[in-house]
């Protein structure tokens, strides 16, 4: 669809509030309750979905400068993600070409080169095999085709994606279809990174639906997000299988005191927007803090691992700011958590009971209904157009 300006938006929602209103689809749908739980089904959406779409696997601001790196895990792979000497982001498997060790450890750091710390064969940055330890004994070997196994990678808008696909395409600007502008408008491959927490909790599917509607903040946040943000209040647009969804502020109002033509640049002043990158990407971008979600489903079907990433535009300014910083970190972690994931459990847990055929989806819901008509669509084989809100 059209990209609507965001004083547009800001309009729209600012109309919603002020007619108890919101976005609506035309009809209620349902999805069946075994897609939370099925043992195929899961395993088909790892290949067919996440094993095959650009996956954003970390922000540029982790990796700023050339020798440094990531090493995490991903839907159970090894993955290693590296800048190099010419500033070219990488991604590989990191496991050693010589008995299948990892060449880094889990976590951030910097270096020249990659050693392996089991037999101490050594890569470059650009997953070359630079050197075999001992060669004289160990035997003469093609140096050239015993590098990294590449994936494909791309930097762009300040994050960097990868199919977890050796060989596989990889079309970063078709498939985000313009959502990543807003990433650009913000500068975020300039931000500062912060750190990370790490949270676990039920099917993916069931943790992403949280990051979707807003009909659950007087409820579930009534001391946290709803004092902000209105329940039950909220706009959708999509761009491709993706999604921006707007939400006011209780006090949106306040934009009638401001020329309209200055309503593009009030975001997280009257509105906030949230920012969904299919399959498992939720980014909430304030000036104070920003919070990137990245869902991986597993190990299980009634499992899911969520990295938090946290950035802000400009870096610490003392010891004093960093502890605030981290106090907000904290405070975001336990939300998400405490709030959102343990429902999740008890969803899970209600759901498997056999209680239920099916969860119902209201009319208010369009961005839960979007997102899975999204994922039935790749399911199915991508046959006729994809879905829009």
């Amino acid at each position: 669809m059209d990209r609507p300006n965001i004083g547009d938006v800001a309009e729209i929602l600012l109309d919603y509030v002020e007619h108890d209103r919101t976005f609506q689809s035309d009809k209620i749908t349902t999805v069946p309750a075994a897609n939370y739980f099925d043992q195929a089904l899961w395993q088909r959406e790892m290949e067919v979905v996440f094993k095959s779409v650009p996956l954003m696997l970390a922000l540029s601001c982790e990796l700023p400068e050339p020798g440094d790196y990531k090493a995490m895990d991903a839907l159970g792979l090894p993955v290693l993600v590296a800048r190099d000497k010419s500033g070219t982001v990488n991604a590989f498997l990191n496991v050693c070409a010589h008995r299948g060790a990892p060449v880094a450890n889990d976590g951030h750091g910097s270096c020249a080169r990659f050693t392996c710390k089991y037999h101490a064969w050594t890569y470059g940055l650009d997953g070359k095999l630079l050197a075999v330890s001992d060669r004289a004994k160990f035997g003469d070997i093609d140096k050239s085709t015993r590098g990294l196994r590449a994936l494909p990678c791309v930097e762009k808008a300040g994050m960097i994606f990868a199919v977890l696909t050796q060989g596989a395409e990889i079309d970063v600007d078709g498939f985000f279809a313009g959502m990543l502008d807003d990433f650009e408008a913000a500068d975020l491959k300039n931000w500062t990174f912060l750190g990370s927490r790490v949270i676990e909790g039920a099917n993916w599917k069931i943790a992403f639906d949280g990051y979707l509607e807003g009909y659950h903040f007087s409820t579930l946040h009534p001391q946290t997000i709803h004092p902000r943000t209105p329940s039950n209040v909220t706009h959708y647009e999509s761009f491709g299988p993706h999604l921006r969804i707007g939400f006011p502020q209780v006090g949106i109002a306040r934009l009638r005191d401001v020329p309209r033509e200055q309503w593009s640049n009030r975001e997280n002043d009257g509105f906030d927007f949230v920012r969904i990158l299919f399959p498992n990407v939720s980014a909430f971008l304030a000036p104070e803090i920003a919070q990137i979600a990245q869902l991986f489903p597993g190990p299980t079907p009634e499992q899911n691992r969520t990295v938090l990433l946290y950035v802000r535009r400009e870096p610490p300014r003392d010891d004093a700011d960093r502890e605030q910083l981290e106090q907000m970190i904290t405070f975001l972690r336990d939300v998400t958590y405490t709030e959102d994931y343990l429902i999740g459990l008890e969803v899970q847990k209600g759901l498997a009971s056999g209680a239920l055929d099916s969860i119902i989806l209201g009319k208010n819901e369009r961005g839960n209904q979007f997102f899975h008509e999204v994922l039935a669509w790749y399911m199915g084989g991508k046959q006729g157009p994809m879905p829009t809100v």
